[in-house]
């Protein structure tokens, strides 16, 4: 089975931190880039970040650059999102998702080949 699933999800005060996961299974991670979106109430799905399967190149949204970075252990098949400096509006469920070798679609959420089902992070005081 193919299988994507996020972790680290939760409640968080302004300000705050959190680091979220991105795990793999049935296919080796190594071969494709993993993107991190985030759809909040009401809102479109965003693409948050993205990092190419060689962790050559990375990608943010503007609205996240400086506070969140993208990681990846192929070793362990897994991604993760460090998030800081956490806002209110940060507040969504966030999915990563994987395609082929590069950040092909970036910041589309068309072409991915596999999502995981979220993690909610919800920031308030």
């Amino acid at each position: 089975q193919v299988q994507l699933v996020e972790s680290g999800g939760g409640l968080v005060q302004p300000g705050g931190s959190l680091r979220l996961s991105c795990a793999a299974s049935g296919f080796i991670l190594a071969d494709y880039a993993i993107n991190w979106f985030r759809q909040a109430p009401g809102k479109e799905r965003e693409g948050v970040s993205c990092v190419s399967s060689s962790n050559g190149s990375r990608y943010y949204a503007d609205s996240v650059k400086g506070r969140f970075t993208i990681s990846r252990d192929n070793a362990k098949n897994t991604v993760y999102l460090q998030m800081n400096s956490l806002k209110p509006e940060d507040t969504a469920v966030y999915y990563c998702a994987a395609e082929v070798l590069r950040c092909s679609h970036w910041p589309s959420y068309y072409g991915m080949h596999y999502w995981g089902s979220g993690t909610l992070v919800t920031v308030s005081s």
